[in-house]
């Protein structure tokens, strides 16, 4: 069996320490406040950092995807290293990741023709992505080769599911997600959206009025989902800001106490998302284990 390396990019929300914990190699997002300068994601900047800077000075942040330059280093780094390439990408309906990574594939596949190059469209984001990129590591850990990853990745992308929420309408509305009196009227009434991601977009699922019902909200409609079939799921929180962490901590530490599979960690939300939805979402994502697809 050839060796191959994992490359994610960074809208997955692995933390830069469970990318290197994993051996998975990240491809960053970047993010600029001015529109002239921009940062890398988890290099220049860290989604703690981003979200208190947005916050302090009341920003709305512009992001932009990683080139076909940064996937052919990432990609090369490996090929020259004599591995194969797995590289898992944010969907392609919310954004041109997946397409800079097929390009940089293309562009390599001349120069190493004895070397595969895999690049899958997870049709996810946040730690949903992050929850395929998990999956892909165990079954890599496990001894299965590439394209029995591939195949198994495929089918998972029907059972990944997300649920947020967030607190202020007004990254959505000032994004164009959301319109001005929409937006207002959302704040004056107490409104908190809840949105899923059904075939690689978010969409709004419902609406209901306060916090703690939006986040009871979330909650139900994740149990409803799994169903019975809780065993056979992975789930895992991320949060916004870090004013959100512990809220997360207790909503996880419920769903862990009445058996569902939680990962020990909350996330945080990336750039990716968050310059889209702002600070404060809570989200729960969910999806099967490769066993039971």
């Amino acid at each position: 069996m050839n060796k191959y390396k994992i490359i994610a990019d960074t809208s997955c929300d692995m933390p830069a320490a469970v990318f290197a914990a994993q051996n998975v190699t990240y491809v960053p997002f970047n993010v600029s406040f001015d529109q002239q300068n921009y940062l890398e994601e988890l290099k220049d900047i860290t989604p703690d950092e981003f979200y208190d800077k947005i916050n302090a000075e009341k920003l709305f942040p512009k992001t932009s995807l990683p080139s076909v330059q940064a996937y052919m280093d990432a990609m090369e780094a490996a090929l020259k290293e004599g591995n194969d390439v797995l590289c898992l990408c944010l969907s392609s309906k919310f954004s041109g990741s997946y397409g800079s990574a097929v390009n940089a594939a293309n562009i390599l596949a001349d120069d190493y023709p004895d070397r595969i190059i895999r690049v899958v469209d997870t049709t996810c984001a946040t730690a949903c992505e992050g929850l395929m990129v998990m999956e892909a590591c165990r079954m890599r850990d496990a001894g299965m080769e590439m394209d029995s990853v591939v195949e198994k990745l495929d089918k998972m992308k029907e059972s990944a599911c997300l649920y947020v929420t967030v607190d202020s309408l007004e990254h959505l509305q000032k994004g164009g997600r959301l319109g001005k009196a929409s937006a207002l009227a959302g704040a004056i009434l107490n409104i908190k959206p809840i949105i899923s991601m059904k075939d690689g977009e978010l969409q709004a699922e419902s609406k209901v009025r306060g916090s703690k019902k939006a986040l009871k909200t979330i909650m139900d409609l994740s149990k409803e989902k799994m169903g019975a079939d809780k065993d056979q799921y992975r789930v895992l929180f991320v949060r916004g800001e870090k004013e959100r962490h512990e809220t997360a901590v207790e909503m996880a530490n419920e769903l862990r106490a009445e058996g569902y599979d939680v990962y020990e960690d909350v996330w945080t939300v990336g750039i990716t998302i968050g310059s889209h939805i702002g600070p404060t979402p809570i989200a729960i994502c969910m999806m099967k284990k490769y066993e039971f697809v």
